[in-house]
């Protein structure tokens, strides 16, 4: 059962993750040709982004949308050369603010569908993430936060290799409280070049929101920083989602500074890896195909880095628990000469 965290126990409730994202959605629209994105205004003059549907997109692009998506409360930077690691690139992520940064920002939790009836066509489904979630606040987890935004502008990111529908963006618009030229919609299909970088980009998150699961209480974790491989885009879907989710299970390490007791501190480090899932082990996309393409089949505790450190600030003590496997991510990413 994980712990709710109150108010009073969040000093930066104050902070709006959507003001703070703002400067960083303005740079990205001034950088379309550098970063191989497009942007046109779409139902009721909203700002959409595309960031690899009908545009290559890049990893520049990825980085900068990935810190739109924490808030403009976090640090993504890419890597190389050679660290001990099985790949030669890597997202490398940061945050002073790593609970709201991930959590009331970066988490993909804010479920927007369309019926066939509703959009004359197709159905529509993607999770949104990014701190529009936070003027919403549609989902449970801002409860337990105990944090809610309230600005005049907003951003969203989506996981989708098309538009959405107008009835999705009234949907937004309508729960964000927005006018249509308040708010962007930026579009990362996974396939592309940003959609890998963003997805990869939350090797942080996936650990925020682990340690959330386990019971951990949110506010005493009060730093973060982590680093996951980035693999080359897949042109498939399910290979794309695959190579991304196993970049941070097999890949993903993550050093976390929380204060409290030392019990705690070393439960934490324990109980994060990936390796205590039934399912680790197997490349992800095959792990997704057994359960018939049903998330909530796979067993949660698979969700979570590889490799963790977690410090205690209150005694100064380091617990560290998992490990990178890099030889089955060269068996999944490398060709054989």
């Amino acid at each position: 059962m994980s712990n709710p965290v109150r108010a009073a126990e969040t000093p930066a409730a104050s902070i709006s993750v959507n003001q703070s994202a703002q400067p960083l959605v303005q740079r990205l629209l001034t950088r379309q040709e550098v970063l191989r994105i497009a942007t046109h205004r779409g139902p009721q003059g909203i700002v959409i982004v595309d960031a690899g549907i009908a545009v290559p997109g890049s990893i520049a692009a990825g980085a900068a949308i990935a810190e739109i998506c924490m808030g403009g409360l976090g640090r993504v930077a890419l890597r190389t050369g050679d660290v001990g690691s099985a790949w030669p690139t890597r997202i490398e992520v940061t945050s002073s603010q790593p609970v709201l940064a991930c959590l009331a920002s970066q988490y993909a939790g804010w479920s927007l569908a369309a019926t066939k009836e509703q959009t004359g066509g197709k159905k529509f489904f993607a999770l949104g993430s990014g701190p529009a979630r936070a003027l919403a606040g549609k989902e449970t987890l801002f409860e337990e936060l105990g944090y809610r935004d309230h600005a005049d502008v907003g951003c969203l990111v989506l996981e989708t290799d098309r538009e959405p529908p107008p009835v999705i963006i009234d949907k937004v618009l309508n729960d964000c409280l927005l006018q249509g030229a308040q708010l962007t919609v930026i579009l990362t299909p996974t396939t592309g070049f940003a959609g890998t970088t963003q997805v990869v980009a939350r090797v942080l998150e996936v650990a925020l929101h682990k340690a959330h699961v386990l019971g951990f209480p949110l506010a005493r974790i009060v730093e973060g920083a982590a680093a996951a491989p980035l693999p080359a885009p897949a042109a498939d879907g399910m290979e794309a989602m695959g190579r991304t989710n196993d970049a941070i299970l097999y890949g993903g390490r993550v050093h976390l500074t929380v204060t409290g007791d030392d019990d705690a501190a070393r439960d934490l480090a324990m109980g994060l890896p990936s390796l205590n899932s039934r399912d680790y082990g197997r490349p992800f996309a095959e792990i997704f195909r057994q359960y018939d393409s049903d998330f909530y089949r796979i067993d949660p505790a698979l969700f979570a880095p590889a490799e963790v450190w977690v410090s205690n600030r209150a005694s100064g003590r380091t617990w560290h628990a998992g490990r990178v496997d890099g030889d089955l991510l060269r068996r999944l990413w490398l060709q054989e000469s």
